[in-house]
């Protein structure tokens, strides 16, 4: 076991602060892990962008956080994610994004093989989510919905339980799927867990919500215990980059963690 390797940090990317979702996962699972967070505020939202330019950023992202000498990385991006899926060649080993630990998960946990994803609408129109759990279990029905309102409502704090407006579009959303009889919700989005009380509320407890970010978490950890890079001892700590303002990171990022006055460095990953 070399302690060197042990000791490099993880790394965990988002086109803005959503990943910072799997952030907190990471921390309750890996509490000794140091943490590199890299969000791409200057380029966010990837989900308006071709596929080309998407994994264009994505292996920018990912170069940049192997600078930082990480041992392993995390696409938190569901955007990001669906480009990774079929390119290995371009990312390795030492990764992963956030579908196919979600997809996993999902197909152990539906007892009646109905399973909802819910997504950005270029997550969904990617079809990823549908191929990998019919490829996996291939009698599922899979219902899928894009919720292109869910992120900027997040990422300006429209995310408390009672919150009429963000509840009557979750509605809109989500009441088909509920209709159409599932018992599991892919989460397919890290921006997604910030209204998992709104969600669950309409969708009751009959359903399970899947975070897509904390199973990418819970991956990351196996892997890394499968290979003996496992830090232990210290308390682990957080740095954050971002492409954008600082300030402006800072402040969005007051919704997603319980961490006072966070350090945010500006860098560039082009």
């Amino acid at each position: 076991m070399n302690a060197d390797l042990n000791s490099r940090p993880i790394g965990i990317f988002d086109s803005g602060i959503g990943g910072l979702t799997a952030v907190c996962e990471l921390r309750k699972i890996l509490p000794c892990e140091d943490i590199i967070y890299l969000g791409d505020t200057a380029r966010v939202p990837y989900g308006t962008r071709s596929r080309e330019t998407v994994l264009k950023y994505t292996v920018q992202d990912f170069e940049f956080l192997k600078r930082q000498n990480v041992k392993f990385s995390i696409a938190a991006c569901g955007t990001a994610s669906s480009t990774m899926v079929g390119e290995s060649r371009l990312f390795g080993e030492s990764c992963t994004g956030v579908i196919e630990p979600a997809v996993a998960a999902a197909v152990e946990k539906t007892e009646n093989q109905r399973i909802g994803v819910i997504a950005t609408s270029a997550s969904i129109r990617s079809g990823w989510y549908e191929r990998l759990i019919r490829a996996a279990l291939p009698s599922a029905s899979v219902f899928s919905k894009a919720c292109p309102m869910f992120v900027p409502l997040v990422e300006n704090g429209y995310t408390a339980r009672d919150c009429a407006p963000t509840v009557e579009i979750a509605k809109e959303y989500l009441l088909p799927l509920k209709r159409e009889g599932i018992d599991v919700l892919i989460l397919g989005c890290t921006h997604y867990p910030l209204l998992s009380e709104i969600i669950a509320d309409i969708l009751g407890s009959g359903v399970a919500l899947i975070s897509s970010g904390a199973e990418a978490a819970r991956f990351a950890k196996n892997a890394l215990a499968e290979k003996g890079l496992l830090r232990q001892g210290r308390e682990g700590k957080v740095k954050f980059f971002c492409t954008d303002s600082p300030e402006l990171f800072r402040e969005s990022a007051a919704h997603f963690l319980d961490i006072g006055g966070i350090e945010v460095e500006r860098c560039s990953v082009e």
